[in-house]
């Protein structure tokens, strides 16, 4: 399935569409159900407008607006929630940014690159740590043939 990152699910803009998102939010419930999870997700275009915001079943509410914020978080640094979050724990100047009131360091966020280009993110929460969020996210953005950085 790999190399499918087609421009069917891009607008001309360079930013994801409705059926990238539903794309994606699909592939992550495949990716989470390898893993016997159930998760929530959220994708967002290149301006971080909410696409998709999907709450998995049998997964607590507080995770939609998690996934919605790891996404958010994702797509506003163009880094991975998870790689912020230890960034973040590493660095003095740095530990502040979970006081931003929109950023979630938690993983299970990541950007969505094609040729290059930010063309939105994906949010996964639920999975049971955020290192499986994370994972899952990747998966599915991966497998879709998209990529995770630049």
């Amino acid at each position: 399935m790999s190399g499918l990152a087609s421009a069917q699910y891009i607008q001309k803009e360079n930013s994801l569409n409705q059926a990238g998102a539903l794309k994606l939010a699909e592939q992550a419930g495949i990716e989470a159900q390898k893993s016997d999870k159930k998760v929530s997700v959220a994708v967002l275009n290149s301006s971080g407008v909410t696409l998709l915001l999907l709450k998995g079943d049998h997964v607590g509410p507080h995770n939609t607006e998690a996934s919605r914020r790891k996404a958010y978080t994702s797509l506003s640094t163009k880094t991975a929630s998870l790689d912020l979050m230890k960034n973040a724990a590493g660095s003095e100047s740095a530990k502040n940014l979970n006081t931003l009131p929109e950023l979630l360091l938690l993983g299970g966020g990541v950007p969505v690159w094609k040729d290059g280009e930010l063309v939105g993110s994906l949010g996964v929460s639920g999975g049971g740590s955020g290192e499986n969020d994370h994972l899952i996210a990747t998966e599915a953005v991966e497998k879709l043939g998209f990529k995770t950085n630049k």
